[in-house]
């Protein structure tokens, strides 16, 4: 169970990104078009496949960054404390 927990939160952070992104780029490129939709769900797949895995990849790295930045603001107030 914990191998699955390591890739479900990346999976739908990446369906999710993708998905908004994409049509927002869309969006941006084409305007509202009547074939958006079908667009839309044609390239979605598409930046899914390049969004999940990087989303695997990253996930570690952005844990460990958000850890030290959660230990960081305990450390100076602390250390604020301390120098009043």
């Amino acid at each position: 169970m914990r191998i699955l927990e390591r890739f479900y939160f990346p999976f739908f952070m990446a369906l999710f990104m993708s998905g908004l992104m994409s049509l927002q780029l869309l969006i941006l490129a084409n305007g509202l078009s009547n074939d958006l939709f079908l667009i839309w769900i044609n390239t979605w797949p598409k930046a899914f496949l390049v969004a999940f895995p990087s989303a695997i990849l990253v996930t570690p790295l952005i844990s460990k960054i958000s850890v030290f930045l959660k230990v960081k603001p305990q450390l100076d107030s602390a250390v604020g404390d301390a120098n009043e």
